[in-house]
């Protein structure tokens, strides 16, 4: 063999491009797997059921001849290809369609399953609505205790308002001890005397609102005097017709 020219022109005309034959040998590999999967392909033996799922669509989609018993007897009968069923017409034109069954469940496993699913969603939603009610019960209950609990709190500075007007107007009447021991402001050093002691007294029976109602009633009628007013009238008169009422509610 000859030496080749390496200054030929063919030489030089050549595509010598780095990696350029790495990138057609890979392309060369792609073009032969893709033809060798198309012979694969055709020359794949079909399964039974391929077979059978072919023959059978090639059956549906061709029309219904003369060798079918039943479409010669329509024939006979007076029925041409096209028309729908029926002495006016009106019924079916073409055949009622196959529902072929593919899996191995048995009749009616799939309106179980759609029946399950519904009921699945039905106790979500009841589960939901429960718990959406017991949320607001929730927070009616504690609206409600808020509530009180203010109502409590105003009660109890309401009644040491009136306790410090009745120590004030008993003793200005030299009225040195209370007629109810809690009728006045009790000092620090007698509460805690009275912690440490065990003693039954008639007023740890009575609740706040109690107390608040007869040492208003006591005001009044001792001393004409209104809390809620601030005022102390000249007599039972003066407070009967001037005064709103005997209680919060009935000044607001």
């Amino acid at each position: 063999d000859e030496e080749e020219d390496y200054m030929s022109d063919l030489f030089i005309k050549q595509d010598v491009r780095p990696g350029l034959p790495m990138v057609r040998r890979g392309k060369e590999a792609i073009q032969k797997e893709e033809k060798q999967k198309e012979a694969n392909e055709k020359n794949r033996q079909k399964s039974i059921k391929e077979e059978e799922k072919e023959r059978r669509d090639l059956v549906l989609k061709s029309a219904l001849g003369n060798e079918n018993k039943g479409f010669a007897l329509l024939q006979k009968m007076g029925y041409k290809s096209g028309q729908a069923l029926g002495k006016s017409g009106e019924g079916i034109v073409e055949p009622i369609p196959l529902n072929i069954k593919t899996g191995l469940s048995g009749l009616g496993h799939e309106e179980l399953k759609k029946r399950k699913a519904e009921e699945k969603l039905e106790n979500y939603r009841q589960k939901l609505h429960m718990k959406k009610q017991a949320n607001e019960q929730a927070a009616d209950q504690f609206r409600i205790r808020f509530k009180s609990k203010q109502e409590e709190r105003k009660m109890e500075g309401d009644l040491r308002k009136s306790q410090r007007a009745c120590q004030q107007l008993d003793m200005q009447k030299d009225i040195d001890v209370p007629k109810e021991t809690w009728f006045w402001i009790e000092p620090e050093e007698d509460k805690k005397d009275e912690e440490d002691k065990e003693d039954e007294c008639t007023s740890s029976d009575l609740s706040v609102s109690e107390k608040l109602q007869i040492l208003t009633a006591y005001l009044r009628e001792e001393h004409f005097y209104c809390i809620w007013c601030g005022t102390t009238y000249e007599d039972s008169e003066d407070l009967s017709s001037n005064c709103p009422g005997d209680s919060a509610a009935d000044h607001d």
